[in-house]
């Protein structure tokens, strides 16, 4: 199956990126990268080479990274399914499979895995906010605005489920459609702000482009394969799936391990995944930044320990 990856990036979120994609080939992905970006270009991509619409960077002899610059003036996670139906009808339109991932996680497991995964119906995981009722009040106000749109409620969910990653066969598409469809007639109808990661304080209770998602998945009848909380790392548990680094204050780029650690915060799966990764085969950082964020985790646990122990 002819498969490609997907990411969005701005600002210093290149350094995800960059881990991601290592984490990625390290696990035996080959192939693609579409890389949507706002702002420069990571320092670390280069030689690169100017294509038509993208420019491309060799990550190795069977797997690059295409960066395409991005003129929209929408918050990056609200272009998700802008940018995913972009990839799938215009710049790869051979793929019969796409995956999105968030620049801010690690994949822990073998691309077999992803592979086999889209063949029993749409990728997931759920959020650590994991338990949604079906008659949830937010549920129910957001059909009530769907409804307006000609969409109709299609099956109850129970749970929540976090859009950092997707994986989807061609076939599903119409699930991007209806989830672009959603965020722009709300838009429209004033009720939420593109240009805004958090989409609404009050009613209609959209906190993100999360929740238009799961709302479009209650509305449309595409088979689902979720995962639990558990695949992101979320809680502290992992099934060495994904680890996912949600929340702007634990990007493990920006942490200084140590000093976390004496604030109580200690090294968490998310930093060990994303320093395992950090160099090859792309140098993001240099050996010796690795060897140091190593040693950073391991005094920062021992730092966690002994704050227990008192």
């Amino acid at each position: 199956m002819k498969a490609a990856i997907c990411t969005l990036y701005e600002r210093d979120y290149h350094y995800g990126v960059g881990v991601l994609s290592n984490s990625l080939y390290r696990q035996g992905f080959r192939g693609v990268i579409w890389v949507g970006y706002r702002g420069a270009l990571p320092p670390w991509a280069a030689p690169l080479v100017t294509r038509r619409g993208y420019q491309e960077f060799a990550v190795a002899a069977d797997c690059v990274l295409r960066f395409i610059e991005l003129h929209t003036d929408k918050f990056l996670s609200n272009y998700k399914p802008d940018f995913m139906l972009d990839v799938l009808d215009r710049y790869d339109p051979e793929i019969e499979a796409l995956y999105y991932f968030d620049p801010d996680i690690v994949n822990k497991r073998n691309w077999q895995f992803y592979e086999q995964w889209v063949h029993y119906g749409i990728a997931l995981c759920e959020d650590w906010y994991d338990r949604m009722p079906a008659h949830h009040p937010y549920r129910l106000m957001w059909l009530e605005l769907a409804q307006r749109y000609g969409f109709t409620s299609q099956r109850e969910l129970g749970w929540y489920y976090n859009s950092g990653f997707i994986g989807l066969h061609r076939r599903e598409k119409g699930i991007l459609l209806d989830w672009q469809k959603l965020l722009e007639m709300l838009e429209l109808d004033g009720l939420i702000d593109l240009k805004r990661f958090q989409l609404t304080r009050g009613y209609p209770y959209f906190q993100g482009d999360q929740c238009v998602f799961n709302l479009a998945l209650m509305v449309s009848t595409y088979p689902l394969s979720p995962i639990g909380c558990r695949g992101m790392d979320f809680g502290g548990v992992s099934l060495d799936l994904m680890s996912h680094a949600a929340g702007a204050e634990i990007k493990p780029w920006r942490k200084s391990l140590i000093k976390s650690a004496l604030r109580g915060m200690v090294p968490g799966l998310t930093d060990q995944a994303y320093w395992r990764y950090a160099c090859v085969p792309i140098p993001v950082y240099s050996k010796w930044q690795q060897f140091w964020k190593q040693f950073a985790i391991k005094c920062g646990a021992a730092i966690g320990r002994l704050s227990r122990c008192c």
